[in-house]
């Protein structure tokens, strides 16, 4: 063999070796990503990295086979649409009903998913009994309603959306003019401070809309 060809084929064997290392390199890089691409639910891929994926529930739908297949594939959190608001859980003053509420929470639990309470105190769902009130009395079955209802829950939800839409929409960044508001500006607070001693370990949120531009005076209100 000339002393041409020897470097040749060297030449060849190193790039043989090279394209081996290179590949191996992509494979391993690339595994991360095969593996969410593996991932074929919405649960699934949140998980990877951290982060649980919810759908709002109505319990009238749990008997549904076709909704409570998606429900149970694709999702591992919940919320109730309606069933969990001052309506439909005091429809009567100090009657509580938790029945619709609960098929939700215990379909949730018995999977092991997170559940998020919606909504403690809000002026819109109100029973007529809560609609016609005012002041100090208002406050006191506001207040009462927090405390019932998240003590029924204690230690099953895992974040409770407490005080519910109490801001204008718009650019003004004023408080709504609701009949919880004129219970006195302090109101919200109470109720946090109510829902978190009913509930020590749950998460307490504030729950709005329009409030993704950070400069918006809503945004910089909330």
């Amino acid at each position: 063999m000339s002393s041409r060809t020897r470097p040749r084929r060297r030449l060849r064997t190193l790039s043989a070796s090279g394209t081996a290392a290179i590949v191996a390199v992509l494979v391993v890089s690339l595994l991360p990503s095969l593996a969410q691409a593996a991932e074929t639910t919405l649960a699934a891929a949140a998980n990877q990295s951290g982060r649980y994926f919810g759908a709002a529930v109505a319990a009238n739908k749990l008997s549904d086979g076709a909704y409570t297949t998606i429900l149970n594939r694709e999702f591992n959190s919940v919320t109730p649409e309606n069933e969990m608001k001052i309506d439909a859980t005091e429809p009567q003053q100090n009657n509580f009903t938790f029945g619709n509420a609960d098929r939700i929470v215990n379909h949730a639990l018995s999977r092991g998913w997170k559940v998020r309470g919606h909504t403690l105190a809000w002026h819109s769902q109100q029973p007529e009994w809560m609609r016609n009130m005012s002041g100090t009395a208002l406050r006191n079955a506001m207040l009462n309603h927090v405390t019932r209802v998240a003590t029924y829950y204690r230690g099953k939800i895992d974040s409770w959306d407490v005080v519910n839409e109490a801001f204008e929409d718009g650019n003004s960044g004023a408080r709504r003019d609701s009949n919880l508001q004129r219970t006195g500006n302090d109101w919200i607070e109470a109720a946090f401070r109510a829902a978190r001693a009913a509930d020590p370990g749950a998460k307490l949120c504030y729950n709005d809309y329009n409030t993704d531009n950070w400069t918006w005076a809503k945004t910089q209100a909330v």
